[in-house]
């Protein structure tokens, strides 16, 4: 029943015909006396209403053969719902966000709010932080949940941050800079990929940068939330990002400024555009939000480049630049005037 529901609600038109119907939700029923009662029902409630100019068919029962759907009915129940546990459930839990989803989110996410109602009306808010798998297991009784989707709920209902969750990635590969980290303001780069990491990584203590981090591709999506915590220093922290220009550097960059601020490392891209691009990649997936945002970042010159250089499949790896190239770049770009100029 629930499942025809939502398949009703999340349908597109206002209106419905009953072979449209008979193709939604007709597998769901063995005979054709159990498919028509259950949209006799549908009618009776409201939820179905018959288009009158369209008719009704000879069969009996009968059934029209065009329907309204009432959407309003479908959801106005589980508003109310809404409502009632607003006035029941911790202040802090903010259900705001389920009057703009699908109702099934709320029926598959209720259970769990009650489990973390109980247990913050049981113990209050945590004072210190625990890896999520201790803090999910308190919360559900199940080691996985924060992992395995309970954090999109956690931010659902604005909980994320109270409940002092420290998230499950792998640690932050970095190396220091002795010379800088006692600065009011630190540059920090990140570089995607291991071998342009270990070419920069001889010329750390001749530039301004506090710390060089190793991306390790993906990895640094999740990791650099560990970045406070493994590097507890009390400063303005400016982040600059380099990878390659393709598909899936793009979208890592793009990733990452979801969770950080951080700039393009322009000298190392512009470096690289000045090269010849090579063959491949064209396999990735396309991001096509991610590339229009990171092309935006450039030049109009290097903007027709790029766009150019990802329509016919190629791309810049990092390597293109080599070690000395990469550390004399780094040690000579004025890094203060590019954070202005952005």
């Amino acid at each position: 029943m629930e499942e025809l529901l939502k398949i009703l609600n999340t349908y597109q038109k206002r209106t419905i015909g009953l072979s449209d119907l008979d193709v939604l939700i007709g597998k769901f029923f063995q005979s054709y006396e159990e498919f028509s009662g259950f949209i006799l029902k549908l009618e009776n409630a409201g939820i179905l209403q018959m288009v009158k100019s369209k008719g009704r068919t000879s069969r009996n029962p009968s059934l029209a053969f065009q329907y309204r759907i009432n959407k309003s009915l479908l959801i106005a129940d589980y508003h109310k719902q809404i409502q009632e546990y607003r006035n029941k459930l911790h202040p802090a839990i903010n259900l705001d966000n389920y009057y703009k989803t699908d109702p099934f989110l709320w029926k598959h996410d209720l259970p769990y709010i009650l489990k973390i109602d109980k247990y913050i009306k049981s113990y209050d808010f945590p004072k210190e932080a625990v890896p999520a798998p201790e803090r999910s297991f308190e919360l559900v009784q199940d080691e996985k949940w924060i992992t395995e989707g309970g954090k999109e709920l956690l931010e659902r209902i604005q909980l994320l941050e109270l409940l002092k969750i420290m998230p499950v990635s792998d640690p932050l590969m970095f190396a220091v800079n002795p010379e800088k980290i006692h600065r009011a303001t630190q540059y920090h780069l990140i570089a995607e990929n291991k071998t342009t990491y270990q070419g920069l990584l001889p010329s750390l203590k001749t530039t301004e940068f506090s710390t060089l981090i190793y991306g390790s591709g993906k990895k640094v999506i999740q990791s650099i939330e560990l970045f406070h915590d493994q590097y507890p220093v009390d400063a303005k922290h400016i982040f600059f990002y380099f990878g390659d220009i393709d598909r899936e550097g793009v979208s890592i960059w793009y990733s990452l400024t979801k969770k950080i601020q951080i700039h393009l490392a322009m000298p190392f891209y512009e470096a690289c555009l000045k090269k010849q691009p090579v063959s491949g990649k064209d396999y990735q997936k396309q991001y096509k939000q991610a590339q229009a945002e990171f092309i935006s970042q450039f030049s109009k010159e290097y903007q027709i480049k790029i766009d150019g250089v990802f329509s016919q499949g190629k791309y810049y790896p990092q390597e293109i630049l080599k070690s000395k190239e990469l550390q004399k770049i780094w040690r000579e770009s004025d890094w203060q005037t590019l954070i202005y100029n952005n």
